[in-house]
């Protein structure tokens, strides 16, 4: 499960006596962004995270005010400034946070539509007013353009532009600073072959949230027993994997039957499909027969983007051995493709350690 279904799900269970916090900006170098969220019951542990550790205590001071009072509050950290109440919160970041605590009922209407979008794996953007007297008003955009809530036009047509751009950021709608938050859903891992080092990839996989789907033409092997964290569990042959599992622009497969002529079947099956991301687990020159192989079978070699999106080796170079090593270096390697990062070392990193997309202000 990830944070964010966690924080859903405290949500929905949630009293009156439980206030949620959420990041809604930061500038300069922080370890969470926006869209972070900290769910504070009156009683028991929190739900979720919105830094180190440095910052909660006092979000959990004001949450205590937000549900004595009902009233939300915007909590500004500045982390930049070389003082005493830096170094009192023990901070190792460089920037700027803000906060919006409200209490959970505010956010309580929405909790259903955020829920909805992410399983049935749409995205939908929320848009949330961030100063004022409609501090915590909100409206709900679905990418058909449909919106849940009563914000006007100017906010809808400002969640249909961060859904287009696929980024959170803030905006000003009718002169009013609203933060517009965009919900993507779980990232999808395809595994294709369920052998003993198919294991640690769903498992890790799973960990982060994503929706990880098994596939094997082995019945035997397709069993929650072996794969408790699998959302699905697909029979399918080699040949015909893409057409059983129907990848989008969100999935990401990886090839790990340790078998040429399936792996050469399933290779066959993913090329021109429309995932993002085709790993092959083996060497280069493992690769390079695989597509000599089906050259001699008329399918032609793959180029420019569609050559580009298929890693073999699998896996970023970390010197991994054995299953769990292997499934971890595959992970980190999806998830900087999905990031579009460049996964190098981030001491050699030049600029800020989190991209973030700028949008053109609406008002």
């Amino acid at each position: 499960m990830s944070e964010l279904d966690e924080v859903l799900t405290a949500l929905e269970g949630a009293g009156d006596d439980v206030a949620l916090a959420t990041i809604i900006g930061v500038r300069g170098s922080t370890y969470r962004h926006e869209g972070a969220r900290l769910v504070v019951p009156a009683e028991g542990d929190t739900v979720g995270n919105i830094s180190g550790g440095c910052l909660e205590g006092d979000v959990v001071d004001t949450a205590r005010e937000v549900m004595a009072s009902g009233t939300p509050q915007v909590l500004h950290f500045d982390l930049t400034a070389d003082d005493e109440a830096v170094w009192g919160w023990g901070l190792g970041c460089n920037g700027a946070i803000d906060v919006l605590v409200e209490p959970a009922a505010n956010a309580r209407p929405y909790v259903a539509a955020m829920r909805a979008a992410r399983e049935k794996h749409r995205a939908v953007a929320l848009v949330t007013i961030v100063e004022g007297p409609m501090t915590g008003a909100r409206l709900v955009v679905h990418p058909n353009g449909r919106a849940e809530g009563d914000l006007g036009e100017s906010a809808r047509t400002a969640g249909l532009d961060a859904l287009a751009a696929g980024a959170s950021t803030t905006v000003r709608i009718d002169g009013v600073p609203a933060f517009v938050e965009v919900l993507q859903p779980p990232l999808r891992l395809v595994v294709c072959g369920a052998g003993h080092d198919a294991v640690p990839l769903v498992e890790f996989g799973a960990r982060l949230g994503w929706r990880v789907e098994v596939v094997d033409d082995r019945r035997g092997l397709l069993t929650g027993r072996r794969f408790p964290q699998a959302s699905r569990l697909v029979h399918s042959q080699p040949g015909v994997a893409a057409d059983a599992v129907q990848p989008d622009a969100r999935t990401y497969v990886v090839v790990m039957s340790h078998n040429f002529l399936r792996d050469a079947a399933y290779l066959r099956s993913f090329l021109g499909s429309g995932a993002a991301y085709l790993g092959m687990l083996g060497p280069a020159a493992r690769l390079e027969r695989l597509f000599d192989t089906l050259a001699a079978e008329g399918v032609a070699r793959p180029e420019g983007d569609d050559r580009r999106r298929i890693h073999g080796p699998a896996g970023l170079d970390v010197g991994a051995e054995g299953p769990e090593e292997i499934a971890w270096a595959i992970v980190a390697e999806v998830l900087a493709v999905h990031r579009r990062a460049a996964a190098g070392f981030l001491r050699d990193r030049g600029g800020p350690i989190h991209q973030r997309a700028a949008m053109e202000r609406v008002g």
